[in-house]
């Protein structure tokens, strides 16, 4: 056998998703669209009642900053859609990434920002005053009006974040998981934002700077999170869990498959993520005795394609020993469904 591979690759121009992920997409679009029209009304609501509340201008950017990830998923769903052409031979499945980069970078940017702010009210001791509003002929406090705001409009975005988080995981889709992380976690950001609130209503003048830099943390947090998962998928890390907490599982799967393959002496895989789908590797030694041919690595290709949807891409890489470098990978959880 020459040194050359020779290599059989499937499924370079199909990229429709399966029944069930394709129904697990449509619903995340649609969620993110309500919840773009729902952040809107919100971001109305706490600009009206705001006033000159370091917090409450936290909150309100905190607000805009949260159309960012679902117009970017949305944005993204769009182009994943194209077909491959001569420039783009992958297709467009990594705009995922590319949309999760771009959100994780203006999260950053603007908490760093949040944050140096209202670290500077607090330094210049600048007392933020909450007035009196009337309503309805009565005189009440503006500060009880900005809790009711702030209690209120955090409802819609935990909830939508619960169904978002639901699906994220059977898409594989990590600005999705990141957009629900945040909508969940919106309620933290609000009730740093009536402590402050309310501890100005005590006389407490610096409650309010420090719930803004509480808030503006959180902001500069998720853009970190955000960045780092993002940077990773675009720079080829081997293929990880959609919450980014360990390597896929399916890794494991393909390489017990590649092991039970009775042509097959060695083998090694490596797996890219592409947004939804992945792009698989197998470099394989075939065993003493045991013929070559294209059809043999063709039905190699429809084992692996089977094992899950996102196996989408396969390159299978006869070689005569496994590249420098390449040796069999730790143990791993394999799984044949789902690939949680």
């Amino acid at each position: 056998m020459s040194g050359a591979s020779m290599d059989v690759q499937s499924g370079a121009d199909e990229r429709s998703l399966p029944d069930e992920p394709s129904r697990a997409l449509r619903s995340a679009i649609r969620l993110e669209w309500v919840t773009i029209a729902s952040q809107v009304v919100i971001t109305a609501l706490v600009a009206v009642v705001s006033g000159q509340s370091q917090a409450m201008k936290v909150a309100w950017i905190d607000d805009m900053l949260s159309i960012l990830p679902p117009a970017a998923f949305l944005i993204a769903t769009r182009r994943i859609r194209r077909q491959p052409d001569v420039d783009h031979p992958y297709g467009y499945h990594r705009s995922i990434g590319v949309a999760h980069l771009v959100a994780g970078s203006a999260l950053f940017a603007m908490g760093a920002y949040l944050a140096i702010d209202s670290a500077m009210t607090l330094i210049k001791v600048e007392r933020p005053p909450i007035g009196i509003t009337v309503l309805g002929g009565w005189q009440v406090w503006a500060g009880w009006l900005m809790v009711a705001v702030m209690g209120i409009t955090n409802v819609a975005p935990v909830i939508l974040g619960r169904y978002k988080m639901k699906l994220a995981e059977p898409l594989h889709d990590k600005v999705l998981y990141a957009d629900a992380k945040m909508s969940r976690a919106n309620w933290s950001s609000a009730l740093a934002t009536i402590v402050g609130v309310l501890g100005v209503g005590l006389g407490w003048w610096w409650a309010d700077s420090a719930a803004a830099i509480v808030v503006s943390i959180s902001i500069l947090k998720d853009g970190v999170s955000n960045i780092r998962g993002a940077v990773g998928g675009l720079t080829d890390r081997r293929a990880r869990s959609y919450d980014d907490r360990q390597p896929h599982p399916l890794i494991g799967g393909i390489d017990a498959e590649l092991a039970s393959t009775g042509w097959i002496d060695h083998a090694v895989s490596r797996v890219r993520d592409e947004g939804h789908l992945f792009h698989v590797e197998a470099f394989v030694v075939p065993a003493d005795g045991q013929a070559l041919s294209a059809q043999r690595c063709a039905e190699l290709v429809g084992r692996l394609r089977r094992l899950d949807w996102k196996v989408h891409d396969v390159v299978i890489a006869p070689l005569p020993e496994l590249p420098a470098g390449q040796a069999f990978p730790p143990e791993q959880p394999s799984t044949t469904e789902g690939g949680r």
